[in-house]
């Protein structure tokens, strides 16, 4: 007898939808040949070492400064998870008030918009000069660029709900907040843990590029130091590292999205 397993992967099939096997051996071989195809560049002169480390000298740096790596790494995760919270309370109440008031969101729905063309290399010195060198100028500056994707979300999935399901709430004499909770959060649920993936890789990459420009520990410092000594191969080990982190706070949204919206996981079974 056939399984619910067996049964959905034949309807998949059907449709031409890529196995499970599939999804995972296909882009860990195109790594895997990337990788190849470099070391042999790199072996062979084709391109010189002091130009482009091969992935093996990446790797005997990475473990090489592992210690040093963890230490600053440990820096760079407190300033985005600081800034990364920070930017979702900020984002959400802007979501909130620029639903409840037309008057907030034509005020500020162009500021915001304004406010990302400004490149962050080019906040960042303010920053630093407003605010020294410590911790508060790199968790303003992962503030300013991961609210912008959260508010967007929230108030895109707010304008989506149907007209009709508000009507019906309300003529069952629910309050606002009851309308609130039980038809436009779920409803900007989705949308909202969208901009929460992009809003996670920006806090990693903001807090790097503020302690590029002034700090005493993080990523950012220690890719500054490895570039003025010429040592490549550690620099590409940090943007590993960076990467890893990223994708890191991303599965972490992803599993918070589970955990939230456990309809979705249930559809995903049928």
């Amino acid at each position: 007898m056939a399984t619910k397993r067996d049964i959905k992967a034949a309807d998949a099939a059907r449709r031409g939808e890529p196995s499970r096997l599939r999804k995972v051996l296909v882009p860990t071989l195109a790594v895997a040949a990337l990788l190849l195809i470099w070391q042999v560049a790199c072996d062979t002169g084709l391109v010189p070492s002091f130009l482009l480390p091969s992935p093996l000298a990446v790797v005997t740096a990475l473990v090489k400064d592992a210690a040093l790596i963890v230490e600053h790494s440990a820096t760079t995760l407190l300033e985005a998870a600081l800034g990364l919270g920070i930017g979702i309370i900020v984002g959400f109440v802007f979501a909130l008030l620029m639903d409840r008031f037309e008057t907030f969101y034509l005020a500020f729905e162009p500021l915001m918009t304004i406010s990302q063309t400004i490149p962050t290399v080019a906040i960042a010195p303010l920053l630093v000069l407003w605010f020294g060198y410590g911790l508060a100028p790199k968790v303003i500056l992962i503030v300013l660029t991961t609210f912008f994707p959260v508010t967007v979300s929230l108030v895109s999935g707010f304008k989506s709900v149907d007209p009709d399901m508000i009507d019906l709430m309300r003529t069952m004499g629910a309050s606002r907040w009851q309308v609130f909770r039980y038809v436009k959060l779920p409803a900007a649920g989705e949308q909202l843990f969208s901009g929460l993936r992009i809003s996670a890789t920006y806090a990693i990459v903001g807090a790097v590029i503020a302690e590029w420009l002034g700090g005493f520990s993080g990523l950012g410092v220690y890719m500054t130091r490895v570039r003025k000594s010429f040592s490549y191969d550690k620099m590409f080990a940090s943007i590993i590292v960076i990467s890893a982190l990223s994708l890191a706070l991303m599965r972490l949204v992803d599993l918070l999205e589970k955990l939230c919206m456990p309809w979705k996981r249930a559809e995903g079974k049928k």
